[in-house]
């Protein structure tokens, strides 16, 4: 049998079919021993294959075998560093919902992100959620990053998950197709899907107030159908985000900006560091590259890991 994994709690799926059966399944042992680094060998998303069987009076799968995946997003895992975590796979789109405080989240983070989603062919959208709660000064700041971020190429849309605002606009954008959400925890993610799909009741936690940090309120990735013909993927709170497998040369590809400039670097293989005549510097310099960006590709390209943060004019904090 085939179907689409929509939930994965680490040793049991829940399966669906293409007629909309569940099914509760668990996968062969040859999976864990086939060279495979991921600490999930199947992800939500996964197209699988399956096998039924009659355990008592429950009714159990085996899945025997994954179909070729489309795309998925994929990090470093937290504890184990040498192997990955595969997010989500299958996906037509990813919306990063982004906060200025309580939980910050930090260029780092949004630029690591992006690159990883560029590498696998995924677009996403920038959510910058809890506008409602934005002081003047603050407000700016939203909006110099959505015009950074939008003069990249990427959508941004000023959203508040709790008063609905906007709200509209997320769901025009989902219509049709299979949607990550993804950020800090207390970003909003089960908030704006509640406020998307009432009749879902996602758990949501407040901010713990001696961090100013996220509860985690979803514990395993899972993936819901919505009423207005759309699925999404609700998954755990990130914290730090490590990028996998990137090549040093192909790094800057995943940086629009530096994709368009490289074409005029003298160097075909210019990492944009310290060659002469680098078109990515030179705009840097003249202020059209943005220095949060360069500190983010950087750091990436050196390996350095995501031990420090950067404010949105690339100054350490």
């Amino acid at each position: 049998m085939l179907g689409t994994v929509y939930k994965s709690t680490g040793s049991w799926y829940t399966v669906k079919t293409d007629e909309g059966v569940f099914y509760e399944c668990r996968i062969k042992g040859k999976f864990r021993i086939q060279g495979i680094k991921s600490t999930n060998p199947i992800a939500v998303g996964d197209r699988v294959e399956f096998e039924i069987e009659e355990l008592g009076d429950a009714t159990v799968g085996t899945i025997s075998a994954i179909c070729e995946r489309k795309n998925y997003i994929i990090r470093k895992s937290v504890n184990l560093s040498k192997q990955t975590h595969i997010i989500a796979t299958n996906l037509d789109q990813v919306f990063l919902l982004v906060t200025l405080n309580n939980p910050k989240t930090y260029p780092v983070f949004i630029d690591r992100f992006l690159a990883t989603a560029s590498a696998y062919d995924i677009p996403v959208i920038l959510l910058f959620n809890k506008i409602d709660c934005y002081n003047e000064e603050e407000l700016l700041e939203v909006k110099y990053l959505a015009a950074l971020y939008r003069k990249i190429g990427y959508e941004c849309i000023g959203i508040s998950a709790v008063n609905g605002k906007n709200v509209d606009k997320v769901k025009e954008c989902m219509k049709g197709k299979t949607s990550l959400f993804a950020g800090h925890s207390g970003a909003g993610k089960s908030t704006l899907v509640n406020t998307i799909e009432p009749n879902l009741h996602l758990k949501t936690a407040e901010i713990s107030n001696q961090h100013l940090q996220g509860q985690h309120t979803t514990t395993f990735a899972e993936m819901y159908d919505l009423s207005f013909d759309a699925r999404i993927i609700d998954t755990p709170g990130i914290k730090g985000f490590g990028v996998v497998d990137m090549e040093k040369s192909e790094i800057g590809d995943y940086f629009p900006e530096f994709f368009e400039l490289k074409i005029n670097c003298k160097f075909n293989n210019c990492l944009h560091l310290d060659e002469p005549r680098c078109a990515v510097k030179e705009a840097l310099d003249n202020g059209e590259v943005a220095w949060s960006r360069y500190k983010s590709y950087v750091q990436i390209l050196t390996g350095e890991e995501e031990n420090y943060r950067t404010d949105i004019y690339g100054e350490k904090k």
